[in-house]
């Protein structure tokens, strides 16, 4: 069974930046598909980034593009989520989540595991 693990999260003025991180354990990891998702207070979960760890390809929600950057690290089973010019709006719970298949998904019903979240919070 996959665990995952964020950290990263913390305070940050708007137009600053955040580096997520995502530890997987538990399994292999060559077939999953990573993902990240956040959750604002009464707000649906709302998809961010994904990719997938053999062929790093990647796909952004239009509000994370040109500012939001998913990798990998296949050696240490570590997905990371760049966040640059960072917004009042991006403030939320984020969660890394895995698939068990090789192909991006932007729907966080298609993840078999989640991680327990790490609160990211940018003031004006």
């Amino acid at each position: 069974q996959v665990q995952l693990v964020e950290s990263g999260g913390g305070l940050v003025q708007a137009g600053g930046s955040l580096r997520l991180s995502c530890a997987a354990s538990g399994g292999t990891f060559s077939s999953l598909t990573m993902g990240w998702f956040r959750q604002a207070p009464g707000k649906e979960r709302e998809f961010v980034a994904t990719i997938t760890w053999i062929s790093g390809r990647t796909q952004f929600a239009d509000s994370a593009k040109g500012r939001f950057a998913i990798s990998r690290d296949n050696a240490k089973n570590t997905v990371y989520l760049q966040m640059n010019s960072l917004k009042p709006e991006d403030t939320a719970l984020y969660y890394c989540a895995a698939r068990r298949a090789p192909s991006v998904s932007v729907y966080a019903s298609t993840y078999n595991y989640w991680g327990q979240g790490t609160q990211v919070t940018v003031s004006s």
